[in-house]
C-alpha cells in the first residue's frame, strides 16, 4: 500500500511539471524601440491570489516591467493568465520640444498576450497652442464616473496645465462627441478588454490651436436624437474661474432644446457663474442665464454653450457642477399653434403638464420627446404654470396624447366665523379643460386647523363608494385621503352616481380626482362635489346616506383592507324613504379582530322615540339581517388590535315597499267610529244644555228596578221604552271619561304616535360605551341621548288609542240595574236615547 501511494505521489509530481513546461512553451516577446518612448507593464491583478506567475529565464515573477529599447521574453505558468494579470502600455508624447506626431494614434506595440490592457498617451502640450483630438466615426458618447459600457471599451480624457490635471470626461464608443480640444497637454486612456477584437485606437491628433479655455467639445447631431453632457471634474467641481465651451452641430432642418438635469453652484467672491449662448441668427449673441433658468430650446440649427465659474471664496469654494442634455428632433408641425391657459382668476392653484408617466418613468434617450412651450424659445418636457396668470403655451410633439396634466389646488380656513358661510366648488377650471391634452389627476388639498371640520356634499350626483361588490365604472374617480401627523386614513375611493349625499371629516383633506379615458371631457360639465367648512364633530367620519329606494347599496369602513387605526370611531347616516321599510345586513358573521386595549363596537339605532339601540362588541356575533322602518345611525368603533388583525367592515342596505298590516287598519277603522260615536253624542249632550238655565250634573230617576234582570220575556217593557236609565243631564265626562281614564286615575290617552322623518340630520349619531359593556338593546329614553325633535312638515299623524280590557267594563253606579232590553250596546245605547230628545 505504502509503495502504491508513493509511486501516485510521483506521477502527480511529473504531470504538474509536464504541465508547466507545455505552458512555458507559450512564450511572447516584446521588443520595444527606444525612440517609441513605450513602456509596458504587467502586473497581478488587484485582490487575486498570485496563483499565476510569469516566468523570465526560469526565474518566476509576480510582475514585469519592459522599459524603451528593451527586448523580452516571457511565459506564463497558467493556461489562463488574462485572469491573473492586466497590462498597462503608455506611451510619452513631447509636442514642446519636438514636433508632434499629427494623424492617427496606433496600438503598439504588436504581439502582446491577451490581456485586459490599458493604453495610455500622455501628451505634453503648450498652454499657448492647445491640442486637438479628433474621434473616428462612430464618435464618442459621456457617462458618468464609474459607468461601463456596453462593449467595455472606454476611453477617459484628462487635461494637463502646468502640474494640475482636470478629468475632462469618460466615454464609450457610439455617441456624438466627435472632437476635443484642450488647452495645454492630455492624457488619454483607452481601456480594452482582454478579448477585444479593436486594433485600432479610433482618434487622432489633428492640429494645435490656442483656445484660450480649458476646453471645447464637439459634438454633432445628425438625427432626432438625446444626448447627455458633464462638466468637466463630475460631479466634482468645475476648476475656480474657468471657461469651457461645448459646440453643437446641428442640420438646419432640425430642432435643438436644452435642459439642466443636475447641477450645483460654487461660493462665489467675484464674477458670477452663468451659461452663455451664441445662437446664429439671435440679435443678443451670448445670451446669457443663469443655471436655475429655462435655458433655451426649440433652437434652429447649430449653437454653441459656454459654461463659466468665478473666484471662489477660499474659505469655503463650494462645487460648480453641471449634467445636461440636448434633445435634437424634427419641427412640430404645431409648434405656431398657441393655446390660452388663462388663471388669472384662480389663486392657490398650480397646474404641471408633463410626459405620460412623469415623474416615474424618464423617457428614453431614443424616443422623441414632447416639449412645452411658454415661448418659442422656453421650452421643456415639464412646464408648471401658477395661477393668477395667463399663459399662451404650445407643443412641440408629434402625439399630444402622450402628455398629461396634472393641478393642485389649496383651501384654507382660519376663521370660521369667515369661511362658514361659503362652499367652495370642487370642479376643474375651464381653462385646464380647453387644453388638447387629458387632465391626469387634479388634487385639492384642504386644510382646517383644529376645531374646525370639513363637510364634502354632491347634492344632485351623489357619490358611490367603490367596493368589489358596487364598482365605478365612470369616466372618473375621487380619492378622499384624511391626514393627522399622527395618522393618515384613507377615507376610500368614491365616483358619481350613487347614495352619498355628505362626507363629514375632522381632519386635513387631500381629494384626488382622478380620470380614465376620454369621457371625462364629456361629463366634467355635470360635476357637483362641494366643500365646506364645519364646526367640530364627533368622530373621525361621517357618511349621511340617502339611497335610491330601487337599489342595494353596500358600504364600507375607510383604510380598506388595511382597518381602521386604533380608536376611531366611524358613522353612517341612512335615511329611510316614507314609504319604503330598509333591510340592513353585514357582510360577514363577526369584526374579525381582538383588542389589546378598549373594545370594538357596532351601534345601530334607528331615529325615532322610543327606539332601541342594538350594540355588538368585538367578541359577539354581529347582527343578523333586519329591517329598519326610519332612518337610522350605523357606528363602528374600533379598540387598538392585537397585531395582525384589523377591523374593516361592510354592510349592505336594500329597500321594500311598506307592507300595511290589516289589523292596524281595522283598528284604525275601530277608533274612527268611537270617535264619531263620541262626537255625535257631544253633540246632542250641548244641545240639552242649551234648553235649560240650571244643568244639573246628574239627576237620577229614583223609580228605579233594582232587581236582578231575569229573562227576556220576565221585563214588561223594553229598554227602548224603559226609562229607568234616563238622566236629564249628562256631563261629558260621564258620558265617555270611563273610556279614558288610566287605570292610575289620570285622564291622558294611551297613544302611539308614527309621523315618517323627513327632517334634517339628528345632532349626534350613537356612540358605544367608552370603559364598559351595555347590555345588547336598550331604550333610548336615557336623558343623556336624547333622539332629536321631530320637525313638522308636511306628514300624515297617525294616533292610536289602546284600551285596557277593565276600562271597557261599564264603571256607572253599581246600584244601578237595568231591566231594559240588554242586546244593544251601552254606548250605542245612550246615543240613541240622547237622539231621541
Amino acid at each position: 500500500m505504502a509503495a502504491g501511494r508513493a509511486l501516485t505521489a510521483l506521477l502527480a509530481t511529473l504531470l504538474a511539471a509536464s504541465a508547466q513546461l507545455v505552458q512555458r512553451q507559450a512564450s511572447f516577446t516584446v521588443s520595444l524601440r527606444k525612440v517609441d518612448n513605450t513602456t509596458v507593464m504587467i502586473k497581478l491583478r488587484p485582490g487575486v491570489p498570485p496563483s499565476c506567475r510569469i516566468y523570465i529565464k526560469s526565474v518566476p515573477r509576480s510582475e514585469l516591467m519592459i522599459k524603451p529599447g528593451e527586448n523580452v521574453t516571457f511565459t506564463f505558468t497558467c493556461s489562463t493568465p488574462e485572469k491573473y494579470f492586466i497590462m498597462e502600455i503608455q506611451k510619452n508624447i513631447d509636442c514642446v520640444s519636438g514636433p508632434c506626431p499629427f494623424g492617427d494614434v496606433h496600438l503598439y506595440p504588436p504581439g502582446l498576450p491577451r490581456l485586459s490592457r490599458t493604453y495610455i498617451w500622455d501628451v505634453k502640450a503648450s498652454t499657448k497652442a492647445g491640442l486637438e483630438l479628433k474621434f473616428s466615426s462612430p464618435w464618442l458618447r459621456q457617462i458618468e464616473p464609474g459607468g461601463t459600457c456596453p462593449d467595455f471599451i472606454s476611453y477617459n480624457i484628462n487635461s494637463c496645465i502646468d502640474k494640475a490635471t482636470v478629468n475632462i470626461g469618460t466615454f464609450c464608443r457610439n455617441g456624438s462627441v466627435s472632437r476635443v480640444k484642450l488647452l495645454g497637454g492630455v492624457v488619454m486612456s483607452l481601456h480594452l478588454p482582454w478579448d477585444s477584437p479593436l486594433t485600432t485606437s479610433g482618434f487622432n491628433i489633428a492640429n494645435r490651436a490656442s483656445i484660450k479655455r480649458l476646453c471645447i467639445i464637439e459634438s454633432t447631431l445628425e438625427r432626432e436624437s438625446s444626448i447627455t453632457l458633464m462638466s468637466p471634474n463630475y460631479p466634482l467641481g468645475f476648476p475656480e474661474d474657468e471657461l469651457m465651451t461645448w459646440q453643437f452641430v446641428v442640420p438646419s432642418s432640425m430642432r435643438a432644446s436644452v435642459f439642466f438635469h443636475n447641477y450645483s453652484l460654487s461660493n462665489c467672491e467675484r464674477k458670477e457663474e452663468r451659461v452663455e449662448y451664441y445662437i446664429p441668427g439671435s440679435p443678443s449673441n451670448p445670451e446669457v442665464f443663469k443655471l436655475s433658468d429655462s435655458q433655451p430650446a426649440n433652437i434652429a440649427g447649430s449653437f454653441n454653450m459656454s459654461l463659466q465659474g468665478c473666484d471662489q471664496d477660499a474659505q469655503n469654494p463650494g462645487i460648480l457642477r453641471l449634467l445636461f442634455q440636448v434633445v435634437v428632433q424634427h419641427p412640430q408641425l404645431d409648434e405656431n399653434v398657441t393655446h390660452l391657459v388663462d388663471l388669472s382668476k384662480e389663486w392657490n392653484m398650480t397646474v404641471t403638464i408633463h410626459f405620460e408617466g412623469w415623474p416615474s418613468r424618464v423617457p428614453l434617450m431614443s424616443e422623441p420627446i414632447c416639449l412645452i412651450c411658454k415661448d418659442p424659445r422656453t421650452c421643456d418636457r415639464v412646464l408648471t404654470l401658477a395661477s393668477g396668470t395667463v399663459y399662451r403655451i404650445s407643443f412641440l410633439c408629434k402625439d399630444l396624447s402622450r402628455l398629461r396634466v396634472t393641478a393642485e389646488k389649496h383651501i384654507s380656513c382660519v376663521d370660521l366665523r369667515w369661511c362658514q358661510r361659503r362652499i367652495y366648488s370642487l370642479s376643474v377650471p375651464k381653462a385646464i379643460m380647453q387644453l388638447p391634452i387629458r387632465l391626469h389627476k387634479f388634487i385639492w388639498k384642504l386644510l382646517a386647523p383644529d376645531l374646525i371640520n370639513i363637510e364634502i356634499t354632491s347634492p344632485s350626483l351623489k357619490l358611490q363608494q367603490h367596493v368589489p361588490e358596487q364598482r365605478c365604472n365612470t369616466s372618473y374617480s375621487y380619492s378622499i385621503v384624511s391626514a393627522t401627523p399622527e395618522t393618515e386614513l384613507n377615507v376610500g375611493v368614491f365616483c358619481p352616481g350613487g347614495s352619498i349625499e355628505k362626507i363629514q371629516l375632522r381632519n386635513n383633506i387631500t381629494i384626488s380626482l382622478k380620470t380614465f379615458g376620454k369621457g371625462f371631457i364629456n361629463e366634467s360639465n355635470h360635476q357637483d362635489l362641494k366643500m365646506s367648512f364645519v364646526p367640530h364633530i364627533k368622530d373621525e367620519c361621517i357618511f349621511t346616506v340617502s339611497p335610491n329606494p330601487k337599489a342595494k347599496v353596500y358600504l364600507q369602513t375607510p383604510n380598506w383592507p388595511y382597518g381602521l387605526p386604533p380608536y376611531v370611531s366611524i358613522s353612517w347616516y341612512v335615511t329611510v324613504p316614507s314609504k319604503q321599510t330598509a333591510r340592513l345586513g353585514f357582510s360577514k358573521d363577526r369584526m374579525g379582530i381582538a383588542c389589546e386595549t378598549g373594545r370594538a363596537y357596532v351601534n345601530i339605532k334607528e331615529e325615532t322615540l322610543g327606539a332601541e339601540e342594538t350594540v355588538r362588541r368585538e367578541d359577539e356575533l354581529l347582527p343578523d339581517p333586519r329591517n329598519m322602518y326610519h332612518n337610522f345611525w350605523v357606528n363602528v368603533s374600533n379598540c387598538k388590535p392585537v397585531d395582525k388583525t384589523q377591523l374593516t367592515l361592510q354592510f349592505w342596505v336594500t329597500f321594500a315597499d311598506k307592507q300595511i298590516d290589516l289589523g292596524i287598519i281595522l283598528a284604525v277603522v275601530a277608533g274612527a267610529g268611537v270617535l264619531v260615536a263620541i262626537g255625535l253624542t257631544v253633540c246632542c249632550v250641548k244641545k240639552k244644555k242649551k234648553k235649560t238655565q240650571n244643568p244639573m250634573v246628574g239627576v237620577y230617576n229614583s223609580n228605579v228596578n233594582t232587581q236582578m234582570p231575569g229573562k227576556k220575556s220576565l221585563f214588561t217593557k223594553g229598554r227602548q221604552t224603559n226609562e229607568s236609565h234616563v238622566y236629564a243631564v249628562i256631563d261629558d265626562a260621564v258620558v265617555y271619561g270611563h273610556l279614558l281614564k288610566e287605570s292610575n286615575g289620570s285622564v291622558g290617552p294611551e297613544v302611539d304616535v308614527y309621523r315618517p322623518f323627513d327632517g334634517p340630520m339628528g345632532s349626534l349619531p350613537p356612540s358605544p360605551p367608552p370603559f364598559s359593556f351595555r347590555k345588547d338593546i336598550k331604550s333610548s329614553s336615557n336623558t343623556e341621548e336624547e333622539p332629536p325633535p321631530l320637525t313638522d312638515t308636511d306628514h300624515d299623524t297617525y294616533t292610536f288609542a289602546h284600551q285596557k280590557s277593565e276600562q271597557l267594563k261599564d264603571n256607572g253606579d253599581a246600584n244601578i240595574k237595568d231591566k231594559g232590553d240588554t242586546s244593544m250596546p251601552l254606548l250605542e245605547n245612550k246615543e240613541q236615547n240622547g237622539l231621541a230628545e
